[in-house]
């Protein structure tokens, strides 16, 4: 069975980016660059919301991970700006928990908050891996964007780089 890894950018103060979907003040230089690049090759579908899908297509991009099928969950989203998406619309669950049934790679959820909720609260969510920066965003987008229920999250990994950054690895404890 297929792994759901949420794994995203967080500020030191549990932002993922600005209330506007912006997200400046993270790193985009440096060693860990390069591994969280490589780390995409374990993965062969990419979750998004509406809004972690919007930033990229407001820069022309309408598929940013080809070489992954990317599923985006939207409601206002009627028509599908590249033929390699798919957006989903109704059935979240349903659809999420088929994918991870399937053979395959690990499924990739990048973001947003309001999908990370809604599967971390089915209980879809495998594993949390943080890009911790080192800064303080002061306000903005959180992790989850709603209530979710007290869990334990064991430690698998973690590393250290010299920019300050730290990626956390952690499996879901059910």
């Amino acid at each position: 069975m297929r792994k759901l890894k949420y794994y995203v950018a967080m500020s030191l103060d549990g932002f993922i980016a600005h209330e506007d979907g912006s997200f400046d003040g993270f790193l985009f230089e440096g060693e860990q660059v390069s591994d969280y690049l490589n780390s995409l090759k374990d993965f062969d579908i990419v979750l998004m919301g509406r809004k972690t899908y919007e930033v990229g297509l407001k820069e022309g991009k309408t598929n940013p991970y080809p070489m992954m099928k990317s599923y985006v969950f939207s409601r206002t989203i009627k028509e599908k700006p590249d033929e390699n998406v798919e957006i989903v619309s109704e059935n979240i669950i349903e659809i999420v928990t088929s994918l991870k049934q399937e053979t395959g790679q690990d499924i990739y959820l990048c973001g947003g908050a309001n999908l990370a909720t809604t599967l971390f609260t089915a209980n879809l969510i495998d594993e949390v891996i943080i890009k911790l920066n080192p800064f303080l965003m002061g306000s903005g987008i959180p992790l989850f964007s709603g209530k979710i229920q007290q869990t334990a999250l064991e430690l698998t990994h973690r590393k250290i780089y010299e920019s300050g950054v730290v990626f956390l690895y952690y499996q879901v404890k059910n």
